[in-house]
């Protein structure tokens, strides 16, 4: 570090530190980070897009996978079957949606996270308290969320169905945008047979279908993205400590900003981000499995619309407690290096943006 600074004359100093100090809140810095972030999402997302598939179908509840649920042999039987039926695009199944949909959910996630901490914590060291972190990493899970879950729901969908001859993403799309919710039984009363009459009038179809689950998503989305972003500036602070710093960090580039801490080795910053994933996995995982069953409910069973409340009564039914975990050791194996990739993609993008 000490060689780098010096590298640069007093005369050029003011310079050098003005192109090292770019302003977050300009088109430059939002383009460069949103390229970043959008990389590193298709880049983890790829990692372990066939987990990924698996995952899903034992969250939710496909019958031709149930026999597979519960142990390390049955994920690789389950792979096995899925190999064996479509070949090594059937492992694949829907990623194409995935990436459609990552690229810009990490871009916008990442590019918020940068926006929310620039207003929250800015660069004053003693306003990054952990709340902050945590507020800065759940808005900004919110906001790429609501621009990108239409295409959650129709990745979700196309890696559930698993007959040879699956539909296309158009078709997908058709289904969805035309299920309707089962009518109601018949009123007794003549003002409740009038508003039975609205409602058929304007059937709950449409756009709104692709929108299933999203509340639970946005309650699913607050601790992830909080705690993901927490975590992960948490262990870097760690690694970037004084006893330990020269085994884990690497010299500061010279187009680094003045206020971006020293970039860690590529270990330290997979161990960073995968203990990042670890701990957010855990403390969302039972929303995701609710959000999962809400959005394939219709295409399974009698097609009725569960609520968030019916959902959880449904999964506890089958299973109990266990049933909000179900895939939740495929969630760690899959999480875990994605997260991983994901951060280490997404800093090293940085510091060749020289942001």
């Amino acid at each position: 570090m000490a060689g780098t600074e010096s590298s640069v004359t007093e005369e050029d100093a003011p310079v050098a530190r003005a192109k090292k100090q770019p302003d977050k809140h300009s088109f430059d810095y939002i383009w460069r980070s949103f390229v970043a972030g959008g990389l590193a999402g298709c880049a983890a997302k790829t990692t372990v897009a066939p987990l990924d598939r698996v995952k899903i179908l034992f969250q939710t509840s496909n019958p031709q996978f149930a026999k597979y649920q519960g142990s390390w042999v049955g994920v690789a039987r389950a792979m096995h079957d899925i190999y064996g039926r479509d070949g090594v695009m059937g492992l694949f199944r829907g990623h194409s949606a995935t990436l459609l949909k990552i690229y810009p959910y990490a871009a916008i996630k990442f590019v918020a996270y940068e926006q929310y901490r620039a207003l929250l914590i800015g660069s004053k060291q003693h306003h990054e308290t952990w709340i902050r972190r945590f507020s800065a990493g759940a808005q900004a899970g919110v906001t790429s969320v609501f621009f990108t879950y239409p295409l959650e729901v129709i990745r979700v969908r196309l890696a559930f169905e698993t007959k040879h001859r699956s539909s296309s993403l158009a078709d997908i799309c058709k289904k969805i945008y035309g299920e309707h919710p089962l009518p109601k039984p018949q009123p007794h009363t003549a003002a409740a047979a009038a508003t039975t009459t609205v409602e058929a009038v304007v059937p709950r179809s449409g756009l709104v279908n692709f929108y299933r689950g999203f509340s639970t998503t946005l309650l699913g989305m607050v601790p992830y993205a909080g705690m993901s972003f927490l975590t992960h500036d948490t262990a870097g602070d760690l690694f970037r400590g004084p006893s330990i710093r020269k085994y884990t960090t690497l010299p500061k580039p010279a187009n680094s900003p003045p206020d971006k801490p020293a970039p860690l080795k590529a270990w330290a910053e997979l161990v960073a981000g995968g203990i990042s994933g670890a701990v957010s996995q855990t403390v969302s995982y039972p929303l995701e499995v609710i959000r999962r069953r809400m959005q394939v409910g219709g295409a399974v069973g009698d097609g009725h619309r569960l609520r968030i409340g019916e959902t959880v009564g449904l999964i506890f039914k089958e299973r109990g407690i266990p049933g909000f975990f179900v895939g939740l050791t495929i969630g760690y194996v899959k999480v875990v290096p994605m997260v991983a990739v994901s951060f280490y993609t997404y800093e090293r993008m940085k510091t060749l943006f020289g942001i």
